[in-house]
């Protein structure tokens, strides 16, 4: 008998090695739960108050210059800070902890307070990814780091502490779990089959095209079989390759063209600045051989019904295993319907 995808069942991240339980039947549920408050609609295109505009002065004293593109920083209050002359790993095999170094900076995409990635330009957007690029490859190039995670965090629902568009760039002495489990599931599969896992998976959603949300020459967008968030989507190369600096200046277009494709969906889906968080996922740089990596980006957006009504990861997802009511098919068939034109500009 053929699965009946409509009833409860548990699907397979070939990425992480879990699984995700899938109840459709509940996503008519009612909710008397917590409402999210929405984004202010219309923001400036200059804040004076605000410490990411140009010309502004930042909590920590410094003054951005009047900058006319992207902008980098290091970050004023980093996470990871230089390594420390003497600093010892515990010796106790109960309560390990070592010492972690790195950098933390902050990308501005644009002067503008008021555009995020699918209200800019097209070629705006490919300046944001080359700097990302430029940025992975001066940090990685560095002897104590061994990996570079970029990301963004989209609207307050996710912790955006400043609506100016903007993206952070964290690069570590040491591989972060999530990339690290991946890699130890892109080898295995290598090992097993020969092949790339993301190459075959790319290959076999744009066939199927069912839960595909965009796509061209280049990058594909689709909400992957194991989706956790409601309308996540993993946006991965055609082609195999393992990080931005690899990317020619075709891919870097074919990708800002996927952005902005994603993007603009998702804020039409609900006709609001639709919040997520967004991180690439690079082959690390810690000189170790990692067969199969795949160069990939994962967005997971929190709305679930509404623009006030997100998903929670609470209870049972915390305790025994992530759970979703929406299956991936249905959110992408939503992401496919909406129009390619952002809402605020028809």
């Amino acid at each position: 008998m053929q699965m009946n995808f409509n009833r409860p069942h548990r699907r397979f991240n070939p990425l992480n090695g879990q699984w995700v339980l899938v109840s459709p039947h509940r996503a008519q549920r009612p909710w008397q739960g917590q409402v999210e408050k929405t984004a202010a609609a219309n923001l400036p295109a200059y804040d004076p108050t605000c410490y990411l505009c140009p010309g502004n002065r930042r909590n920590q004293g410094a003054d951005n210059p009047k900058y006319t593109g992207p902008y980098v920083f290091d970050n004023d209050f980093p996470a990871l800070l230089p390594p420390e002359p003497g600093e010892e790993p515990t010796d106790h095999a109960l309560f390990r902890a070592e010492p972690e170094t790195g950098v933390c900076r902050v990308v501005c995409f644009s002067p503008r307070h008021d555009l995020t990635l699918p209200e800019m330009a097209l070629e705006d957007v490919e300046a944001v990814i080359r700097t990302w690029s430029a940025q992975t490859a001066e940090l990685g190039a560095r002897p104590e780091i061994g990996y570079v995670q970029v990301f963004e965090n989209k609207g307050a629902v996710m912790g955006c502490s400043n609506p100016h568009p903007h993206s952070q760039i964290w690069a570590t002495g040491q591989v972060p779990n999530e990339p690290a489990v991946e890699a130890v599931q892109q080898a295995a599969y290598h090992q097993r089959t020969g092949g790339c896992l993301l190459c075959d998976v790319t290959a076999e959603e744009r066939a199927r095209g069912e839960r595909v949300v965009a796509q061209n020459e280049h990058f594909t967008a689709f909400v992957p079989f194991w989706a956790v968030w409601p309308f996540e989507v993993l946006v991965t190369s055609n082609a195999h390759v393992t990080s931005l600096p690899q990317l020619s200046a075709e891919q870097v277009r074919g990708l800002a063209d996927v952005f902005r494709q994603v993007t603009i969906r998702y804020d039409n889906l609900f006709e609001v600045s639709f919040p997520y968080s967004m991180g690439f996922h690079q082959e690390p740089f810690d000189g170790q051989a990692y067969p199969g990596w795949h160069f990939h980006a994962h967005f997971y957006p929190p709305l679930l019904r509404s623009a006030t009504v997100r998903k929670f990861m609470v209870g049972f997802e915390m305790l025994g295993m992530p759970q979703r009511d929406l299956t991936a098919e249905t959110a992408a068939q939503r992401l496919r319907e909406v129009s390619g034109v952002h809402y605020k500009q028809r």
